[in-house]
């Protein structure tokens, strides 16, 4: 009779041989990370992980913006949720497996959540940590990043959530096939994913949705 841990060993060892799963440590993403440091430390730089399993690295980006945040703007809580919501929303993900997209998602919240009560337990508001999670559930896509589909064989879509005004949010949905087709350079135009501004073709959104309040935009589904 197999034990419980002799059990997750063969689940690992299958999932290993189906979908080549390997999960990076903690020590080797931060020396990886440090490559980028600057980037990493940019609460508004994007990053996109395309076999992002339980979110090893997104966890660590997200923990890097927010001491950033922490640093320059727990003074007001408002400022403080604006720029907090404009980190995690700068995060997106891609993952086959279907736990593993669970426990991404529940991992950035945490972490999340925990910044933000550590400094407004007595001002905790409900509205933002519903918007937080309305944005991970678009922004982290159980799906194939090698075909660019869904488990549902629909087109990998992201939101680009982008600040206007403060606190205000402009949602423009876009194809991951379609950000990554090689077409000629448009010098008017700024891709999703470019963040030092090189003049890159970007496609025409399949979504846009009104303005929103950040703390509004759990409400949009």
């Amino acid at each position: 009779m197999s034990t419980e841990k002799e059990e997750n060993q063969v689940k690992s060892k299958k999932r290993v041989s189906d979908h080549g799963e390997v999960f990076t440590n903690k020590r080797e993403v931060n020396a990886m990370l440090d490559l980028v440091k600057q980037e990493t430390e940019r609460v508004d730089s994007r990053f996109l992980e395309p076999a992002c399993g339980t979110g090893n690295f997104l966890v660590e980006i997200l923990e890097r913006k927010l001491i950033v945040v922490e640093a320059r703007y727990k003074k007001s809580q408002l400022e403080y949720e604006r720029n907090a919501i404009t980190a995690i929303s700068s995060i997106y993900g891609v993952d086959i497996l279907e736990d593993n997209v669970i426990a991404c998602r529940d991992r950035l919240l945490g972490i999340f959540t925990k910044y933000y009560i550590n400094h407004y337990k007595k001002g905790f508001n409900e509205q933002f940590l519903k918007s937080t999670q309305f944005i991970l559930s678009k922004n982290i896509i159980w799906g194939d990043a090698l075909t660019m589909k869904t488990i549902y064989g629909m087109p990998i879509t992201f939101s680009e959530w982008s600040a206007v005004n403060g606190s205000m949010l402009k949602r423009r949905d876009f194809q991951l096939d379609k950000l990554l087709e090689n077409l000629e350079f448009d010098n008017s135009e700024i891709n999703l994913f470019s963040d030092n501004k090189e003049p890159v073709f970007i496609p025409q959104p399949v979504a846009e949705f009104p303005l929103t309040h950040f703390l509004k935009i759990g409400e949009y589904e």
